[in-house]
């Protein structure tokens, strides 16, 4: 996520924080970067402008000459006119009313408004223990309305059936009067999406929106059409009174243009910021960790939700009291870490999150591809239980048959018996006394050689 944005600012300000001191001059150099880095990530050219203007008002001023270290205070500043053009906080969904509370979902075709209905609905039902009803008043596409019935039953939320041959008032009105009668606490309401903004739409959205007045208003926006992306919400938000924007498929978005320029364009907070396909890849909005992060400055606040929220506690449990008893860490445990990274988003969503990393999580992607871990584990499940707790049992036909069962080489199975070894002198250092401190002086003699450092950090 804004790979591109993030590494032009991290080359301008790596120079800026070498300064000894900041002059005008050098403050100009610097912002002239930072300005063509946010055109080249498609930032709308008010939202450059304003941020430049701001940025060098107060890097000139005595904020920075009088500061013990200019060049720290200066990344300062940039972070934090990067969090006020993007909203300073998390803004929250308001669910104060009477229930149902009434959602109503806009955007465009293929911005994936769908996905997000469901998406919410799940994040409603897990973080805020709600009782969510949806329904689609897309009477355009019967495939919509198929897809959003599947999705409810995936993630277990109540769904309204519908169908093409009625108007989309009485749909919602129905769905919110089943949702008062069986005692749902939220009803989202899908809407039908175009391929450009045209009257009869905005007609037609508007007339929904007059019947059933909904407490939140969302425009779902795909972040892959950057500045577009601002100017189609500011042409909704004309039209109808938004309360808050969804932008959708952030994690494809290596530019960052949507991002930065929607709240400044629309006035609308961005809610919620969609990072993958599944109904679990939509996280709030905080526009100082995304800031931190387009600095390259890691996100370890997310990282912390994310292992809140998805790592399994009782296998973590497990393993600490097997360790701390001086067992062995087998290849059952490794297929579980293996498990547990790959809910996480992988080596890259890991590193992407972790400060002063830099470009590794680029260059883990290259080195490493995305199908590496499932291929891990498809050589630990072709596997026998005594095999695999007891790795040494592996001989030349025994390996034989398991890559012949997991599709794979026999290079991929010593690969990754040589990488199960390693973790396990790890995890036995974390098991004596001392633990920790015993990991890092193990995980330093699998650094590379020169300086201990892995390249680009």
């Amino acid at each position: 996520m804004f790979e591109n944005l993030t590494e032009r600012l991290s080359q301008t300000l790596r120079h800026v924080t070498g300064q000894a001191r900041l002059s005008e001059d050098n403050i100009a150099d610097a912002m002239r970067d930072v300005r063509m880095a946010l055109l080249e990530a498609d930032v709308a050219l008010p939202v450059v402008k304003d941020f430049v203007d701001a940025v060098k008002a107060r890097a000139v001023g005595q904020e920075v000459s009088k500061s013990l270290s200019p060049g720290q205070m200066f990344i300062k500043i940039v972070q934090q006119e990067l969090e006020r053009i993007m909203g300073t906080q998390n803004e929250t969904l308001n669910l104060a009313t009477q229930p149902p509370a009434v959602m109503l979902m806009a955007g465009l075709q293929g911005a994936g408004k769908t996905t997000s209905v469901a998406k919410l609905a799940k994040f409603l039902q897990e973080k805020q223990k709600k009782k969510v009803l949806v329904v689609s008043a897309d009477i355009y596409r019967p495939a919509a309305i198929k897809q959003l019935e599947t999705l409810a039953a995936d993630i277990g939320a109540g769904f309204f059936p519908s169908n093409i041959e009625q108007k989309p008032v009485d749909i919602a009105n129905a769905a919110i009067a089943e949702a008062k009668l069986r005692f749902y606490d939220v009803v989202i309401v899908d809407t039908a999406g175009r391929l450009h903004i045209d009257a009869d739409m905005m007609t037609e959205i508007k007339d929904l929106h007059a019947a059933i007045k909904p407490i939140e208003t969302l425009f779902v926006v795909d972040a892959m059409t950057g500045q577009d992306a601002a100017n189609t919400a500011k042409a909704f938000g004309e039209a109808l009174p938004l309360t808050g924007v969804i932008l959708t498929k952030a994690d494809a978005d290596s530019r960052g243009g949507a991002a930065l320029s929607v709240r400044h364009i629309t006035g609308k907070p961005i809610k919620f910021i969609g990072v993958g396909e599944k109904t679990d890849a939509l996280d709030p909005f905080y526009p100082d960790r995304i800031a931190s992060r387009i600095l390259g400055m890691g996100d370890v606040l997310s990282l912390i939700d994310e292992a809140e929220s998805k790592l399994d506690k009782d296998k973590a449990e497990k393993l600490a009291k097997k360790l701390k008893k001086g067992k062995k860490f087998d290849l059952e445990d490794l297929r579980d870490q293996l498990q547990q990274m790959q809910n996480m988003g992988g080596m890259k969503g890991l590193l992407d999150k972790l400060p002063g990393v830099g470009n590794m999580a680029q260059m883990a992607q290259s080195q490493m591809d995305n199908k590496m871990f499932t291929r891990m584990e498809a050589i630990i499940n072709s596997m026998t239980p005594a095999e695999r707790r007891n790795p040494d049992l592996l001989n030349g036909s025994r390996k034989r048959r398991i890559t012949n069962g997991s599709g794979t080489e026999i290079q991929d199975l010593n690969r990754l018996l040589k990488q199960h070894k390693q973790m396990a002198k790890m995890m036995k250092k974390m098991g004596q006394k001392g633990g920790m401190a015993n990991m890092m002086r193990g995980m330093g003699g699998m650094m590379p050689p020169g300086g201990g450092r892995f390249p680009g950090m």
